[in-house]
């Protein structure tokens, strides 16, 4: 859509921003979608579902849908979402064309842009569908442009995050004993809870606190069988204060008792 003369949107009286009731859902179509439809979170959290995919979708994730995609989408009643929807065609079939989902870094210009666009419509504004025309172009052009550059730092991103995920898995392993908590790991690495807990478990394999539990365990076998101390005296060094849930514990992960090790 970088090439496409501005002449060639067609615009659509289908947009809005809309702050989305706790009931609101996007049912599936009798049919597929009619044209293209620019999609933006502004607030509030849910889950798209596009051709079949799932996406779970907050502050600035956007979309565009294209001719014949198939979607629905719900959100949480408790935290409800808030989003700008703009319908529009193509005169001429485009040769750059935005991804279909992505998350926008850039939101202030962005949202400038979608702000603007609904409000020439609001009223009778003069020179409007010229206007929106550009808007919809600018927009596009953002939308690519940001593919372009997020697509160069994803390598150097990937990496970071590697990096900095077992850097707290290695730390975790080197101190069993401490009272990890998801927010404190979490801060640890700059990250925020969700995020890094769903990467945690991508990258190690293991949820955060199933990793922390069965660093402890590793620690305890350690601990019993080579350091000669007491059950208690290894509960006591790694933390618990109840020594029938450490021993519960112990044998979920081991299928032994602690007793048994020594």
């Amino acid at each position: 859509m970088l090439h496409i003369n501005p002449d060639h949107f067609i615009l659509k009286p289908a947009l809005a921003t809309v702050d989305c009731e706790p009931n609101w859902k996007w049912r599936k179509r009798d049919k597929p979608m009619p044209n293209y439809d620019l999609f933006y979170v502004w607030t509030g959290e849910g889950t798209v579902v596009l051709n079949g995919k799932s996406y779970r979708v907050e502050k600035g994730h956007c979309f565009l849908f294209k001719p014949g995609d198939v979607v629905t989408a719900t959100h949480n009643p408790q935290n409800t979402l808030k989003l700008t929807y703009i319908h529009f065609d193509i005169s001429e079939i485009p040769q750059l064309v935005p991804p279909a989902y992505q998350v926008i870094e850039s939101t202030i210009d962005f949202e400038s842009l979608l702000v603007r666009y609904v409000r020439l419509f609001l009223i009778d504004t003069f020179g409007a569908d010229m206007e929106a025309k550009l808007i919809l172009k600018q927009l596009m052009i953002h939308l690519l442009r940001e593919e372009r550059e997020n697509g160069k730092l994803v390598n150097d991103i990937s990496n970071h995050l590697l990096e900095t995920i077992r850097e707290i898995a290695n730390y975790i392993q080197q101190h069993p004993a401490e009272q990890h908590t998801i927010e404190s790991l979490a801060a640890r690495a700059n990250l925020s809870q969700r995020y890094f807990s769903e990467k945690f478990k991508e990258i190690i394999g293991q949820t955060v606190k199933s990793y922390i539990v069965n660093m402890r365990i590793k620690r305890a076998e350690h601990l019993l069988h080579f350091a000669g101390m007491t059950v208690t005296e290894t509960a006591y060094a790694l933390g618990y204060n109840n020594l029938h849930f450490f021993s519960r514990q112990f044998k979920k992960y081991t299928g032994k008792n602690p007793s048994e090790v020594r």
